[in-house]
């Protein structure tokens, strides 16, 4: 994604503090250009401070202005909530980072000689070699069909078939970063076979309910606020639903649930980025926050922690996740040198989502103070 703010813009920021005036620059393009027809942005500044900006309307039926209580599906940015719970579970003993996959799934499963060898850690940070998805005739034929109806086309890795597709799975020569939802599909069928638990119930006791989530669960209809909902809009994608166009939710069952079936809103995530500066009160909980921001495959661009991706960025450092899921886009990012946090929702399917990466660099470079204000 494009991202480098000007040095123009950073000056800018560091003379005139005007934080609101910065997010209005990026936002509102999106909402005039009919990119999306809401969105919402949350900052976290250095003081712990949380500020939110509305743009633009949940859908054009209801047109419910957009605030910082609107809910969104949020896809992948759910992973780093199981990939933190498993941090917990390592750092408990239930769970090691070097168990594999021939230890973690039940006796009998077929496994390649190259699926048998991947790690609990390869998993979490994306680095086991297993593809995005697999391509199988039902994964393309459900993919040809969203791009004419926007319809949910992971369900065939939200059931314990998947598994077929380990009995052959071959691992690229070369070890690195390469996404994979199949993975993550992997990982909550692991950690809800080892406790006995839904990833619902690990997700609420070990992150949720300590950080006092109280609008970020799964089931998005128990949550207050569901009826005023942000709507998910064609964008970019599906590509044969014009853009602007209603699509429709995609709803999970069991192993991608952990993986893309959040639903929450900007001020929960501005809470749950403060948790990754500030004492929660919980120093396993703490301690399990800060080894997930660990960099395990290190390099400048994408470099991998659990669940976290890690890029340089002019002269700052973001740490930060992605998610693109039915007709919505969001992003969460950190500055851990800065203490500072920004999150993008989107209720529209767009690749470009590079507001967030934009305002940590100028909000970075504005504190270092490498201007001359007149």
């Amino acid at each position: 994604m494009p991202t480098d703010a000007s040095p123009l813009e950073s000056r800018r920021l560091a003379c005139s503090g005007d934080l609101q005036a910065e997010v209005d620059s990026l936002a509102r393009p999106m909402i005039d250009g009919h990119q999306t027809p809401g969105l919402v942005v949350g900052i976290l500044t250095p003081n712990g401070q949380a500020q939110t900006f509305g743009y633009g309307v949940t859908d054009t039926r209801q047109g419910y202005p957009m605030n910082g209580n609107t809910l969104f599906a949020v896809g992948s940015v759910s992973k780093g909530f199981i990939a933190e719970v498993t941090v917990v579970l390592v750092n408990k003993g239930v769970l090691h980072w070097n168990d594999t996959l021939a230890t973690l799934l039940p006796a009998g499963t077929p496994l390649s000689p190259d699926a048998a060898k991947i790690t609990l850690l390869q998993l979490v940070t994306h680095t086991s070699g297993l593809p995005r998805q697999m391509m199988t005739p039902d994964m393309l034929g459900a993919f040809a069909r969203y791009l004419f109806t926007g319809d949910n086309f992971y369900r065939s890795l939200d059931t314990p078939k998947f598994l077929d597709y380990l009995a052959h799975f071959d691992a690229p020569t070369v070890e690195e970063p390469r996404y994979s939802n199949l993975g993550y599909a992997l990982l909550d069928y692991i950690l809800q076979r080892r406790t006995g638990k839904t990833v619902d119930r690990l997700t609420t006791e070990n992150i949720l309910q300590p950080l006092g989530l109280t609008h970020t669960r799964y089931d998005a209809q128990q949550l207050p606020g569901y009826p005023q909902r942000a709507i998910g809009h064609a964008g970019d994608q599906p590509k044969f639903i014009r853009r602007g166009q209603p699509v429709p939710d995609w709803r999970f069952s069991s192993y991608m649930i952990g993986a893309a079936g959040l639903y929450t809103d900007a001020d929960d995530l501005l809470r749950y980025a403060r948790a990754h500066f500030e004492p929660t009160g919980s120093a396993a909980l703490d301690k399990a926050l800060k080894d997930s921001l660990t960099v395990r495959f290190a390099r400048s661009k994408e470099a991998a922690a659990i669940a976290w991706v890690v890029d340089d960025v002019g002269t700052q450092q973001i740490t930060y996740q992605v998610g693109f899921i039915g007709g919505y886009s969001s992003y969460i990012g950190l500055d851990l040198r800065h203490k500072t946090a920004v999150v993008v929702l989107q209720n529209s399917f767009n690749w470009t989502n590079n507001i967030g990466h934009r305002l940590l660099q100028r909000m970075g470079e504005a504190a270092d103070r490498h201007f001359t204000c007149q």
